[in-house]
């Protein structure tokens, strides 16, 4: 597997994404038990091109183990949420994939870590524990090598001092923060101009919720930046895209996105019409590659806007095999 995973990481056309996802396909549903019982319910043609590929309904990661078959699991991965709720789940068997999928995607968007220093306002994933977004920042904290650089989880004038003291340096500045957070730090309306300031998620049931440009616009205003970016990522996912000022998400060679009929789980959209998000992430190499998320989108000149997120009501077809799925071993 080592030599699929090297080709993985040095996908550079279509036809070297067409072969990797084919052959990721192939391991998957021969190794992978709830994908590949999946495959037999729902009797699909076997694919010739990765388009044709089918993707397993995200819900299956709070019900199964995903994991092929003989794996050890080295970290497990859960999905952020509200108290009460069921956290999806990732067993992820080799971590050091997770960290050539996420190191060389940031610096490819972002730019070298070791002339940046990067804060954190990541305070509910901290505190939940398990999260592959506190994992990566981890990582990008450390390898920027500055004393700045860190989790700045309950003193607003801590961060806004050390982001002061960061610009003396002539380093990019670098704020991830998930939504509410920021929110609450727009309220003392900071000067974070020339900040890249990312935003990654939503409001955690800690704010009313609302639509991703207009929550962009509120935070322009207050923090005088000329943009909000946003890592587009997941705990199902090893792979992230992080959006332009144009609200576009870009993706690393070894990311694809299809749309799907809202109504039809199995038929792609062709023309720039909003539809549901499939995500192939060939990082997921011992998971499942082939993830139909819950995400409603489209595609914009190669990159995708998101558009918001299924409500309950509208998830059809293929979702609701998860009610009814059967399959217990390794689960």
């Amino acid at each position: 597997m080592q030599e699929l995973t090297d080709r993985i990481f040095s996908i550079q056309t279509e036809a070297d994404f067409n072969s990797c996802a084919l052959e990721v396909y192939r391991f998957q549903k021969a190794h992978v038990p709830v994908y590949r019982t999946y495959l037999e319910l729902i009797r699909r043609p076997e694919p010739s091109h990765y388009l044709e590929i089918p993707h397993l309904p995200i819900t299956f990661f709070k019900t199964h183990q995903i994991l092929a078959e003989g794996m050890d699991v080295q970290q497990v991965f859960k999905s952020s949420g509200t108290t009460g709720m069921t956290r999806s789940m990732h067993p992820v068997a080799d971590v050091s994939v997770y960290e050539r999928s996420f190191v060389p995607t940031y610096e490819q968007f972002l730019g070298k870590l070791d002339e940046q220093i990067i804060f954190a306002l990541l305070p509910n994933y901290i505190s939940q524990g398990e999260s592959s977004l506190v994992y990566m920042v981890d990582k990008l904290i450390a390898k920027t090598g500055n004393e700045l650089s860190g989790y700045y989880l309950d003193s607003s004038e801590s961060l806004l001092k050390a982001i002061s003291e960061g610009r003396k340096t002539g380093k990019k500045l670098v704020l991830f923060g998930v939504s509410y957070a920021l929110l609450d730090l727009a309220e003392l309306k900071p000067d974070l101009r020339g900040v890249t300031v990312i935003e990654t998620g939503g409001m955690k049931g800690k704010r009313k919720e609302m639509a991703k440009e207009e929550m962009h616009r509120e935070l322009v205003v207050s923090f005088g930046c000329e943009y909000i970016a946003s890592e587009y990522g997941m705990c199902e996912l090893l792979s992230q895209a992080y959006s332009d000022r144009n609200g576009l998400f870009e993706l690393p060679p070894w990311m694809r996105i299809s749309l799907r009929e809202v109504n039809d789980p199995f038929e792609l959209l062709t023309k720039e019409k909003t539809g549901g998000v499939n995500v192939t992430d060939l990082a997921n190499l011992y998971s499942c590659a082939f993830i139909e998320t819950q995400d409603l989108g489209r595609i914009e000149n190669g990159k995708l806007r998101l558009m918001g997120r299924f409500d309950h009501s509208d998830v059809r077809g293929c979702n609701l095999l998860v009610g009814s799925f059967t399959y217990t071993a390794n689960a």
